[in-house]
Parts: structure tokens; C-alpha cells; sequence
């Protein structure tokens, strides 16, 4: 019986195109502050209040055209030259503005180096996904598939595939990874990774992998051809595998430290 989450080889749909990482959006309000600052720099009090001026009359100037009521560099450099000129009236007489003492400088440029960061990690997570997803479908190709160690990321390595098929899940990629996770192949040997995993992966190959787990116990020695059922019940009808699975596991009795019953 064919579904909707099982493709053929030959039917294979093309590789959508990877997604390109978005640039940081130019921040209007962000560059008028750096504007200011600039031009602050060495300025003392009497000359930062000069420009405040200034400052003050081009917001007026600008208050009288509609076109510019969403424009956000102009009040953010109003409002930074007005932080500014109250810096330096509070502080001691002769100071000049330095914006590398500056806290709330600064404390701007840390978060923006965080979140610079952040960022690049998260580029480099994209990239070893798609770097992952491109070795899995190699092996796919080669028909060696099953005979691949799950790593720490395939879940996220599973969605990728999907999304290059154009959403349609892959049967074979599914199946892998449950029998990985029944069998506590690769990391899945690690029960925080097997925690984690019924978080991250989606219902029927939970069931599918619970199922097979329960059946490993009751038949040890059955060939996998003998299991194939086992993903058209969890694809079907992934709730009623999972009880299914729960039931057989009760049925076969505790088991010990390496899954087999005691």
C-alpha cells in the first residue's frame, strides 16, 4: 500500500534550491546614532548643544513633509544628540564626548557583537545541516543508507531532505532513523539523545521505532522484511502504534541494561 509519506527513486522530485542566509537589515535609526556620534566625537558641551540646535530645527523642517513621518534615522539623531548634551551638562566642565567610554555605546556594541555571533553560528549550523543532507542523499543513491551511523542532527538533517523534496517526507530516511532509534544506533545510544529525539522528530517515526523496539523483544530473530508492517501501521495510524507498541512492550516484561528481556 502506497502514501502520501512513501516517493520512488525513479519519482524522485529535484533539490529545491538551498535558502540563502538573510542579510542584517539596515537599521535607519541604529546608522543616524552612529552618525552623531561620530561627528560628537571631541565636541564639548558648548558645541553639542550647537548641534542639538541644529538638530531640533531640521525635526521641524522635516515635521512639515508627510513623506518623511515614518523616516526613523532623523528623530533617532535627534534624540542621541539630546542623550549626548545631557552627558556632558552632568559631567565635569571642559569634558569632551569619547564614544569609547561611553557606556551606552558600549553596551550597544556588545549586543551587537552577541548577536553578530550568534548570527555566524547559526550560518555555520545551516551549513553543516545542508553539508549533512548532501552526504545522506548521496548515500540514498548509492542504496547504502542503512548502513549510516545517525549523528547528533539528523533530525534537523530529516527536515532538510523534506524541504528539498518539496515537503513530501521520505519514506526511506523515516524508516532509517526509526530503526536507528529502536535499535540505539549511532547517538541514539545515548538515552538523552533518545529523550531528546521524541521532540524533535515527528509522531509516526516515534511509533515506528517504538514498535520495532517492543517486536525486537517479543521476536529477536524476525528479518526486517517480517517488520515492514510496522511503518505502514505507524504512518497510518501513529496513535494506535504507539499504544500497539506499549501494549507489546508490557506483554514481553522488564527488560535488561541491553534492551532484551530479563
Amino acid at each position: 500500500m502506497s502514501t502520501p509519506w512513501q516517493t520512488r527513486r525513479a519519482s524522485r522530485r529535484p533539490l529545491a534550491a538551498r535558502a540563502v542566509p538573510p542579510r542584517e537589515p539596515v537599521d535607519p535609526a541604529r546608522l543616524g546614532r552612529r552618525v552623531v556620534r561620530r561627528r560628537a566625537r571631541g565636541m564639548d558641551a558648548a558645541a553639542v548643544a550647537a548641534a542639538l540646535e541644529d538638530a531640533r530645527f531640521f525635526a521641524r523642517q522635516d515635521s512639515r513633509h508627510e513623506d518623511l513621518a515614518d523616516y526613523q534615522r532623523g528623530p533617532a539623531e535627534l534624540a542621541e544628540w539630546e542623550r549626548i548634551d545631557q552627558l556632558l551638562a552632568a559631567a565635569a566642565p571642559g569634558t569632551v564626548y569619547d564614544p569609547d567610554t561611553d557606556d551606552i555605546v558600549r553596551a550597544e556594541l556588545a549586543a551587537e557583537a552577541t548577536a553578530a555571533a550568534e548570527r555566524e553560528a547559526a550560518v555555520r549550523h545551516a551549513q553543516r545541516i545542508e553539508a549533512r543532507a548532501d552526504e545522506l542523499q548521496a548515500l540514498r543513491e548509492l542504496g547504502t543508507l542503512e548502513q549510516a551511523e545517525p549523528r547528533e542532527g539528523d533530525e534537523a538533517v530529516r527536515d532538510e531532505l523534506t524541504r528539498r523534496a518539496g515537503s513530501y517526507v521520505q519514506a526511506d530516511v523515516d524508516g532509517w532513523l526509526a530503526r536507528a532509534l529502536a535499535a540505539h544506533r549511532g547517538h541514539y545510544a545515548d538515552p538523552a539523545a533518545r529523550e531528546a529525539a521524541a521532540g524533535l522528530l515527528p509522531q509516526p517515526v516515534l511509533a515506528h521505532a517504538a514498535l520495532l523496539s517492543a517486536l525486537a523483544r517479543l521476536v529477536p530473530h524476525a528479518a526486517p522484511a517480517q517488520l515492514a508492517f510496522a511503518a505502514r501501521l505507524a504512518t497510518a495510524e501513529p496513535e494506535a502504534t504507539t499504544d500497539l507498541a506499549a501494549l507489546l512492550t508490557r506483554a514481553a516484561g522488564p527488560a535488561d541494561s541491553t534492551g532484551s528481556p530479563a
